[in-house]
């Protein structure tokens, strides 16, 4: 379902939105308590997330790292909970690690040891590249379980995994979908991150747990983040 940009984000509208989402969530027969949704805010200005926080979202998720940085300064959005969604770069961890709640997206252990270093005991999911493609970020499902070993090694709170579905239809993404949830379930995860805008039918019927909504709550980005 697409949404046209809208000059005027309000809690009320991102509230309709988000019921609409639930209603997804719902008719794929999940309880919809059991499914987080993470407002994802890339390339909208700060009032997408005091629209989001308006709504009752506080999970709110960010690709770069700049925006989170500036979005977290903002006094209006000091309820909110940021996950960083974007590749993890070391020399940016210091900056990020002051306000970010959950990291969604560690795919090195050299991130993770970066991370542990300025925020002991961080929440962190490994991201799985789904797609087999070696320009995409993740590991193979193979090595999941090495790195989320390493990770609790470094005392960090592996709570999960996370992965984009693969291009194309969403119907394309269910079986990466399934084994990724698998094993999740093989490892003890209990947070499995997929599913967005397009896919998060399919990302529910095969077992997520928080789906990343960006388009779906706040409509098409009005500007390009760089």
């Amino acid at each position: 379902m697409s949404h046209p940009t809208t000059g005027a984000l309000s809690a009320e509208l991102v509230a309709d939105r988000l019921a609409e989402v639930r209603r997804r969530v719902a008719a794929c027969g999940a309880d919809t308590g059991a499914v987080e949704v993470v407002a994802v805010t890339k390339g909208h200005g700060v009032e997408a997330v005091t629209a989001a926080l308006g709504a009752g979202l506080h999970a709110i998720g960010e690709n770069y790292a700049e925006e989170l940085v500036a979005k977290a300064a903002d006094p209006s959005t000091v309820a909110a909970r940021w996950h960083f969604l974007g590749a993890v770069q070391r020399r940016k961890v210091a900056r990020l690690a002051k306000v970010v709640s959950c990291w969604q997206t560690v795919c090195r252990l050299v991130e993770g040891e970066s991370i542990a270093e300025r925020a002991p005991g961080a929440a962190v999911l490994v991201e799985v590249n789904l797609t087999g493609r070696p320009e995409r970020n993740g590991v193979s499902l193979a090595e999941v379980p090495g790195l989320v070993g390493g990770l609790r090694a470094l005392v960090l709170d592996v709570v999960g995994v996370m992965a984009i579905g693969v291009p194309g239809p969403p119907e394309d993404a269910r079986p990466g979908f399934r084994r990724l949830a698998e094993l999740a379930r093989d490892l003890g995860l209990e947070q499995v991150s997929m599913g967005m805008s397009d896919d998060l039918e399919v990302a529910v019927q095969e077992g997520s747990t928080m789906i990343r909504i960006g388009r779906g709550l706040f409509g098409s980005r009005p500007t390009t983040a760089s």
